[in-house]
């Protein structure tokens, strides 16, 4: 049975549109009867994206949420296509080891490029459409449950998504007087790409295979079992539906019980 989270016309920014998680994203929220802007830095996989979905309500942009220049031809898109942005997700990021041990050369530049790629682009994108958002629009950050527990090898993301938590938590209370929503959703392990990537890297670094590896984190979970990008999809919806209207300055752990906040 499809749920109906009364997004029927409403608008929808939604960053890393491209990527696994992005394009589920993506084609839950289509499904919802919303308007889409997606939004990618990769002009490829996004232009794939947008013919897949054959929607006349999907539009997209490339952008470098690095770029204050491009972030503000965005917003103004976005203000001439729609006129306002009911949800804003920011779903973008990037997910790469930086041990301290053995640190290869450039460590710091690679340290603060993840920081800035995390959580900077989030506070410059949402910023810059903060006088798109009208009152009852939902912003939703992308976390992690490394943004509540610490990971040897991989301390620029675990560092990036607590950010993530705390700027969450700090924004709800600033844009709380305009009555705007702000929460996180904190994901286990999602068979993406990314994930997929630095499992392979845990692997390595440990000396152990990849299925070794991917058994202890499944040992560790309530429920067995690695993400698919689509299941994620309804913890978003909800969040942006007018069901979570209590809920503001809230990450919400969807792990197959691995952390359990």
């Amino acid at each position: 049975m499809t749920v109906n989270y009364g997004l029927q016309g409403k608008t929808v920014l939604i960053t890393g549109a491209a990527g696994g998680i992005g394009s589920a994203l993506s084609r839950a929220f289509l499904a919802q009867g919303a308007r889409l802007m997606l939004l990618d830095r990769a002009p490829a996989p996004l232009d794939g994206l947008v013919e897949s979905l054959h929607s006349s309500q999907v539009h997209s942009a490339v952008c470098d949420l690095g770029s204050d220049a491009q972030v503000a031809a965005v917003a103004a898109q976005v203000q001439e296509r729609f006129g306002q942005l009911d949800v804003l997700v920011n779903n973008a990021g990037t997910e790469y080891p930086t041990p301290l041990i053995n640190a290869e050369a450039g460590f710091m530049a690679r340290w603060t490029g993840l920081l800035d790629n995390n959580v900077s682009s989030m506070v410059r994108l949402t910023q810059a459409l903060l006088p798109l958002l009208p009152r009852g629009a939902s912003v939703i950050n992308q976390s992690s449950i490394w943004g509540r527990i610490g990971v040897a090898g991989f301390s620029a993301y675990s560092a990036s998504k607590h950010a993530v938590v705390g700027l969450t938590r700090s924004l709800a209370l600033e844009l709380g007087p305009r009555g705007i929503r702000v929460n996180a959703v904190c994901p286990g392990w999602v068979r993406t790409d990314a994930a997929m990537r630095s499992l392979t890297a845990m692997a390595a670094e440990s000396g152990r295979s990849e299925a070794e590896v991917e058994r202890e984190i499944l040992s560790r979970q309530a429920v067995p079992k690695m993400l698919m990008p689509d299941e994620l999809a309804g913890v978003f919806l909800f969040l942006a539906s007018e069901g979570a209207t209590p809920l503001t300055g809230q990450c919400l752990v969807a792990s197959h019980g691995e952390v359990m906040a």
